[in-house]
C-alpha cells in the first residue's frame, strides 16, 4: 500500500469517525444553526405558491443517472423531490418531475410511492406527473420547453446534472416569468443559472438539500463533518508550508 493510498484510507476513517460522531449530538438535540441558502428557502414556499395560484409546480432532475459519475447530483435532485412529494401528500398537488435518465424516473417514483404510503390511488396519480422525456441532452430540453411552455407551471427547480441546454431551459422559464430556482455541480453551467434564475444553489450547496429540507439528523451530521475536514486539511496544508519553510521538513 503507497504512502498516498494509507492516507487517503486514514482520512476516510476519519471522516467516518467525525459523521458517526455528529449524528450522535444531533441525535441528541444538538443541532448546530445553518447557514440560510436563499434557494431553499424560496424551494420550501414554492409548493404553496402552486396550490394558491392553481398552477403545477415543474422539477428537473436534469440529464444524470444513478450509475455513473453523475449519480451524486441526481441524488440531489431526487432530495429536492423527497421533499416536494411530502408536501405534495398534504396538498393534493403533486410536482410535475422530468428527467432524461430512465433509471432517475424509477427512483423518482419510489420516492413518491413513499411519500403517499399506503393510498396507492393518489401515488399512481402522481405517477402520472413524472415524465421521462429523452435520454439526449438537446431533445430532453425540447422536450422540458414545451412542458414548461404548454403546461401551466407557476414555479421552476432545475437541480441535477445539466450541461449547454440548461440554458434552453432557464431561458424559456425566464421568458414565462416564472419563480425559478436551478442548481449544478458543474462551474461551466453555473453563468446559465444565473442569467435565468432567480435563486440559485452553486456547487455543493445542492448536495445540502437534505439538511435544509428536511433537517434529516444524518445529513446534518454529514454538512458538520465536512467543514470539519476542511479545518482539518487546511490545518495540514498549513502546517506543511510552515515546516518546509523553517526547514523542519524537506520540499
Amino acid at each position: 500500500m503507497t504512502s498516498s493510498v494509507l492516507l487517503a484510507f486514514l482520512f476516510l476513517l476519519l471522516f467516518l469517525g467525525l459523521l458517526l460522531f455528529f449524528s450522535a449530538r444531533v441525535g441528541r438535540g444538538q443541532k448546530p444553526s445553518l447557514r440560510r441558502i436563499q434557494a431553499f428557502e424560496a424551494v420550501k414556499g414554492f409548493a404553496g405558491r402552486a396550490v394558491e395560484a392553481g398552477r403545477a409546480l415543474h422539477l428537473s432532475l436534469g440529464t444524470g443517472s444513478v450509475a455513473d459519475i453523475t449519480t451524486a447530483d441526481s441524488l440531489a435532485g431526487l432530495y429536492t423531490l423527497d421533499y416536494l412529494a411530502e408536501q405534495s401528500a398534504t396538498t393534493g398537488i403533486s410536482p410535475i418531475v422530468s428527467m432524461a435518465d430512465p433509471t432517475v424516473m424509477l427512483m423518482a417514483q419510489n420516492t413518491v410511492r413513499s411519500a403517499y404510503g399506503s393510498d396507492k390511488a393518489k401515488a399512481a396519480e402522481a405517477y402520472r406527473d413524472i415524465r421521462w422525456i429523452a435520454p439526449q441532452p438537446a431533445a430532453y430540453a425540447a422536450g422540458v420547453m414545451n412542458l414548461l411552455d404548454m403546461d401551466d407551471v407557476e414555479t421552476n427547480i432545475m437541480i441535477g446534472k445539466f450541461g449547454d441546454e440548461y440554458l434552453l431551459m432557464g431561458e424559456t422559464a425566464a421568458r414565462r416569468g416564472m419563480s425559478h430556482v436551478g442548481g449544478t455541480s458543474d462551474p461551466n453551467v453555473l453563468p446559465f443559472i444565473y442569467a435565468t434564475a432567480q435563486e440559485t444553489l452553486l456547487g455543493e450547496e445542492i448536495y445540502a438539500g437534505g439538511a435544509y429540507l428536511q433537517k434529516r439528523p444524518l445529513h446534518i451530521a454529514s454538512l458538520l463533518a465536512q467543514d470539519t475536514m476542511r479545518w482539518i486539511v487546511g490545518i495540514v496544508i498549513l502546517a506543511g508550508v510552515v515546516a518546509t519553510s523553517l526547514g523542519i521538513i524537506n520540499g
